[in-house]
């Protein structure tokens, strides 16, 4: 390449610093304004963006896992703007610092890839240069449409999103709204003709119509920006679309305020729609209430501590560093300067409020940041770094020699993520995918303009063409809104709906399910609730199952034993008819449990409490008779051979008549309220508990009261009969039996007030089953054990021998 110099002198970097591999940057460290008077100042934006990229190339060279062993460089010019001076930055990238008048050169630039500039136009001449010596350059904020053309910028990348997508969202947008009469201004530049040629384009197609369309540009006279303003002024146009870059924006605006342009609702661009600087009070009262698509915020992790560091110490022969503190802390470092104190060198930049430091607001300098990872990314598979070994931190394959096509190659194909897990790639035409955040300028409580993200657009998305304005996202089926205090009613938060009710898409209040019915997990749908009782498939129910089986087996086994002795005298003393009868009767108390386990239904509602309440009405009717028995029969003066006899009528009837009047209550209680499967759904919000109701509760109570009438009775006279013969007495062992059956169910009725749902059969069923197993091991054990082990026992002279010495 030949060395170029332009305009007298050779073309110096602001910053640079030596590397293997070097990026090169191209920035408008210096603007110029034209209000009133020409002026000079540095840009705070311009100047950050700089030393955004200076951060990543240092993350990158701290970095094991990326360029391992290979140290990145920098160089970053000024391009000041404009398209000269975008020409000598250019230059200055490619050839380097040095003046040269040989014919014959290296032929190698002095930076393998770009990242700039901040304007369109300034790109395109940077692109145009680069892309001859086919040099990638990746822009972070030039977003004309026109550079997606391969053709004449076949090496150009950029980190944000194409106008092509913008203007067409701001016809979306205005269309929105309604507004069918506006006016449009621009920068006279690439950025702004070419955007505001695509919203002219877009706007018929939408039913919009233009009223005006003026143009401005950062070095328009002032006798020109004073004409726009009063065009704008005399329009009856009350919607302003603003194509304008930074500069012409902040230059129209200081007209705007001499001319008192107000009333007008402002709809902007990215490129100064979240600008800082013009978010100043004395802009205020002119774009409050603004509106317009923004790049989307990014966090980059330790650029503001980065920032804060920034002292012109860092580089004493730097003059950029000196203009930057001298401007920020409004001093100087020459001690000639009358009416100006002079920098001390010990201020900081920590004790002020800067733009410059302001990281809240990370969108153009989060492209930057990406700019430099992505030609990271593409040289670090171009130079196979890692792919000789497996360590992390394997050393790349450095070339002498790196040629741009093969890096632009590889920049094209990036696809990473950063530490934010935002995706980084291209398309083919060099574009990222378009997403944008609509902004709306508003105040906060304190009265200063905030900008509040309203909405999103993505042009990915089959609907990307239609924006989004909400102040609050949509609630999700299964969420409700919730007005937010203070805030407008369409600014809401989302809150699940309770349990039991649902709700679709952005609902505002959540609907109950159907008493039958529950809500899923996802509180977007009702099913049908989960019914409970007890049955057999379940631990409960097969444990009770096989309890109440094994309880009337063990009764037919006793009563096989009674049978095989029934001619011995212990089975005839014990009365073997009321023995077997009561036998019979403790087998259905143990199965008649059973009618107690499964799914409620009409029959065995009512078979359950009638069997239980006959069953045991039965057991404790031949436990008293056998009891009153007892006691005749050792209380009869008449000899005792004869005392059967004159009982055996008298017992069968005392049997009979005691179940009568328990079957005779049934049969009331099931013709009057009969007890009736029921789905209570009161106790468990979320299930159904199918149990039996009652019917009639006092139905229920005095079938389970007669039963205790008979007991406590058959207790008392057990009682008193305890003091009869040893040898032959009953009346002990029925006093316990009686004992531990009105224990279980003294026990039993506060259990079944108290348990809940399908627990409550259970309780009943295990009263059932302990008061069953009571009276069956408390009278038949004894019987049982003289029968089987201790048979010599088991003789007349031996029941009768305590009787005999009792009555001589």
């Amino acid at each position: 390449l030949a060395s170029v110099t332009l305009l007298g002198s050779p073309v110096l970097p602001l910053l640079s610093k030596k590397g293997d591999i070097t990026i090169g940057g191209a920035f408008s460290g210096q603007i110029y304004l034209i209000v009133h008077t020409l002026f000079y100042r540095i840009s705070n934006r311009e100047f950050r963006f700089a030393q955004t990229m200076m951060f990543a190339i240092e993350e990158i060279n701290n970095s094991s896992s990326i360029l391992p062993n290979v140290s990145v460089g920098y160089k970053i010019f000024d391009s000041c703007g404009s398209t000269l001076s975008s020409t000598r930055a250019a230059m200055g990238l490619i050839n380097g610092q040095e003046r040269t008048f040989e014919k014959t050169c290296s032929g190698q630039s002095t930076v393998h890839a770009i990242v700039g500039a901040s304007k369109s136009s300034s790109t395109i001449v940077l692109s145009q240069i680069a892309g001859t010596f086919q040099i990638p350059v990746i822009s972070h904020f030039s977003t004309c449409a026109c550079l997606s053309n391969r053709k004449e910028h076949p090496s150009f990348f950029r980190t944000i999103p194409s106008d092509y997508y913008q203007s067409r969202a701001l016809a979306q947008l205005v269309k929105y709204f309604g507004w069918t009469w506006v006016g449009a201004v621009r920068s006279d530049n690439d950025y702004g003709n070419n955007g505001m040629a695509t919203f002219i384009e877009a706007a018929p197609q939408e039913g919009i119509c233009v009223e005006y369309s003026e143009a401005i540009s950062g070095t328009s006279l002032y006798e020109q920006v004073e004409r726009v303003v009063r065009v704008i002024k005399a329009g009856t146009a009350k919607v302003l679309v603003a194509f304008l870059g930074y500069d012409e924006m902040d230059i129209l605006l200081e007209e705007a305020l001499r001319q008192n342009l107000t009333g007008l609702q402002w709809v902007g661009s990215e490129s100064w729609i979240t600008s800082s600087n013009l978010a100043l009070n004395r802009y205020s009262g002119i774009l409050t209430g603004s509106i317009g698509f923004a790049i989307k915020k990014g966090k980059i992790a330790g650029l503001q501590d980065f920032l804060l560091q920034v002292h012109p110490s860092q580089d004493s022969q730097n003059d950029i560093l000196k203009d930057f503190w001298e401007e920020t802390f409004g001093c100087s470092f020459q001690s000639s300067l009358q009416g100006t104190k002079q920098c001390s060198g010990s201020e900081r930049l920590r004790d002020i409020k800067n733009p410059f430091t302001d990281v809240s607001e990370l969108r153009i300098s989060n492209n930057v940041y990406k700019a430099v990872y992505a030609v990271a990314h593409a040289m670090h598979s171009m130079l196979k770094c890692g792919e000789n070994s497996e360590a992390v931190n394997a050393s790349c394959s450095l070339k002498s020699i790196l040629q741009p096509k093969e890096i632009v190659k590889h920049i094209q194909v990036v696809n990473f993520s950063l530490q934010s897990g935002e995706k980084v790639s291209f398309d083919e035409r060099g574009d990222p995918a378009a997403t944008y955040q609509l902004v709306n300028w508003q105040r906060n409580s304190a009265g200063e303009p905030v900008f509040v993200a309203v909405g999103s657009y993505d042009a990915s998305l089959p609907n990307g063409k239609q924006p989004i304005s909400v102040c609050s996202e949509s609630c999700l089926p299964g969420f409700r809104q919730a007005v937010i205090k203070g805030k407008p009613i369409c600014c809401f938060s989302c809150i699940a709906c309770a349990a039991g009710e649902i709700s679709n898409s952005n609902s505002a209040e959540c609907s109950p399910c159907p008493l039958e019915y529950w809500s899923n997990e996802d509180h977007n749908k009702c099913v049908p609730k989960v019914i409970e009782f007890l049955s057999y498939e379940e631990t409960m129910g097969t444990l009770l199952t096989a309890f109440s089986l094994f309880g009337a087996g063990l009764t037919l086994v006793v009563s096989f034993v009674f049978c095989w002795f029934r001619h011995t005298p212990l089975v005839k003393a014990s009365n073997s008819e009321l023995s077997f009868l009561l036998l019979f009767s403790l087998t259905l108390c143990f199965l008649c449990s059973l009618t107690f386990i499964g799914r409620p239904t009409d029959w065995s509602c009512m078979l359950r409490h009638v069997a239980f309440g006959i069953a045991f009405a039965l057991c404790i009717s031949c436990i008293l008779t056998k009891t009153i028995t007892v006691v005749i029969a050792f209380k009869a003066r008449t000899p005792v051979n004869t005392v059967p006899q004159c009982l055996a009528s008298h017992q069968r009837m005392g049997v009979v008549g005691g179940t009568f009047l328990q079957v005779l209550v049934c049969v009331v209680w099931l013709a009057l309220a009969p007890p009736f499967p029921h789905k209570n759904t009161i106790y468990a919000a979320e299930r159904i508990i199918l149990e039996c109701n009652l019917g009639s509760s006092i139905g229920f109570w005095v079938v389970l009261g007669y039963i205790g009438l008979l007991a406590v009775l058959c207790l008392i006279l057990a009682f008193l009969a305890r003091k009869l013969p040893d040898n032959f007495n009953e009346a002990k062992f029925i006093t316990f039996s009686m004992l531990i059956f009105s224990a279980v169910w003294v026990t039993f009725i506060p259990a079944y007030v108290s348990s809940p749902g399908k627990f409550t059969v259970a309780v009943e069923i295990f009263a059932i089953l302990a008061s069953s197993f009571g009276l069956l091991f408390c009278i038949f054990a004894p019987k049982c054990y003289i029968l089987l082990l201790k048979p010599e026992r088991n003789t007349k002279n031996h029941m009768m021998g305590r009787v005999q010495v009792n009555t001589s």
